[in-house]
C-alpha cells in the first residue's frame, strides 16, 4: 500500500511529484536541509504528545535557522482529513518542512504496524558503532535521515538497531530511538549528545517510582554488566534489548522492571491520548 503524500501550502494541499511504497522510500525525495517529527495515530485519528512533537520541529528549526511557524489547528485539521481520506486506520504520519520554503509542510502517510509481539516477548539483538555520534544531536534533521540509511543498510538482517558511541565509548541514543542500560537497579540515559526523543520524556516520567534514574549514558565496557537494557520510540514504545555486540544481557530474555516500565508507559499513552 503506497504512502498517501500532499504538501500543505499557504494555499491548501498540493499534490506531490513523486510516489513512494513507504516514509522510508518517500526519504530521497524530501529536502536534505529540512527538518521533521514522525509519529503514529491510535484508533485512527488520536495523537499522543502532538504538541509537544510540534514544539521540537520548532525548535529544531531554530536550532539549523530555519525560521518556522506553525499553524497548528491548520495542521491538526489537515491530518485529520489526510488520514479519513486514505483509509489506512491507524497510520504512522512524518511531517517535514525544508529550508527553502519553511512555509509549506509534506505531510506522508503510511499504514501503522506495531512491534510484533514476538518482539516484544523475546527482545531485539543490536550492535553498536564507534565514533557515530551525531553533530548537533538535538536537532531532527532531514539529513541525518539520509546519513543514518548508510548504518541501517550495513546492519546484518537478524539485527534491529545500532546504537550511536561518541568518542570516549558511551553509549547514547539508537539510529531512531533512544537507549537505556539498567545497572544495579539504577536506569542509565543519557541526556547530552542524543535527540530527546518524545517517547523518553515519557520514560522519565513513569520510571522514578519503578527504579531510580540516571541520566547518565552506559558505556560499551559495561555491556557485560548490564542487567536489562532497552530502546524507546514514538512509534514503537519500549522494545527490550536482549543482545548488544553479540553479548547477552543477563538471561537474555526482556526483564522485569523493563515490562513493568513497558506496562506504565502503555498506562501512560491510554491516559493522555487526545483527538486531533
Amino acid at each position: 500500500m503506497p504512502c498517501y503524500i500532499r504538501l500543505l501550502t499557504p494555499e491548501g494541499l498540493q499534490p506531490v511529484t513523486y510516489t513512494a511504497d513507504s516514509l522510508a522510500d518517500a526519504v530521497p525525495y524530501e529536502p536534505a536541509d529540512g527538518i521533521y517529527t514522525v509519529t503514529n495515530t491510535y484508533h485512527i485519528t488520536q495523537t499522543l504528545k502532538l504538541d509537544a512533537h510540534l514544539d521540537r520541529m520548532e525548535d529544531s528549526a531554530r536550532r539549523v535557522g530555519i525560521r518556522l511557524q506553525l499553524d497548528r489547528p491548520r495542521l491538526r485539521q489537515t491530518l485529520r482529513e489526510m488520514i479519513l481520506d486514505a483509509g489506512y486506520g491507524d497510520v504512522r504520519f512524518r511531517l517535514t518542512v525544508g529550508a527553502r520554503d519553511p512555509a509549506s509542510i509534506i505531510i506522508s502517510l503510511e499504514p501503522y504496524r506495531p512491534p510484533a509481539d514476538d518482539l516484544i516477548k523475546v527482545g531485539a539483538r543490536c550492535i553498536t558503532a564507534p565514533n557515530s555520534a551525531r553533530q548537533n544531536a538535538e536537532a531532527k534533521t532531514t539529513g541525518w535521515m539520509s546519513a543514518r540509511q548508510r548504518l541501517a543498510d550495513a546492519m546484518p538482517s537478524n539485527i534491529y538497531d545500532t546504537f550511536l558511541l561518541d568518542t570516549e565509548g558511551n553509549i547514547l541514543e539508537g539510529l531512531a530511538s533512544n537507549f537505556y542500560a539498567i545497572l544495579y537497579g539504577v536506569l542509565y540515559t543519557a541526556v547530552t549528545g542524543v535527540l530527546k526523543g518524545i517517547s523518553r520524556e515519557i520514560v522519565l516520567h513513569v520510571a522514578p517510582p519503578i527504579l531510580p534514574v540516571n541520566e547518565t549514558p552506559a558505556h560499551v565496557a559495561q555491556i557485560p554488566r548490564i542487567e536489562e537494557a532497552f530502546l524507546s520510540s514514538s512509534s514503537r514504545g519500549i522494545i527490550p534489548v536482549v543482545e548488544i555486540d553479540g553479548i547477552t544481557i543477563a538471561s537474555g530474555t526482556p526483564g522485569e522492571y523493563t515490562q513493568r516500565l513497558r506496562t506504565a508507559y502503555q498506562e501512560w499513552v491510554n491516559d493522555h491520548l487526545e483527538e486531533l
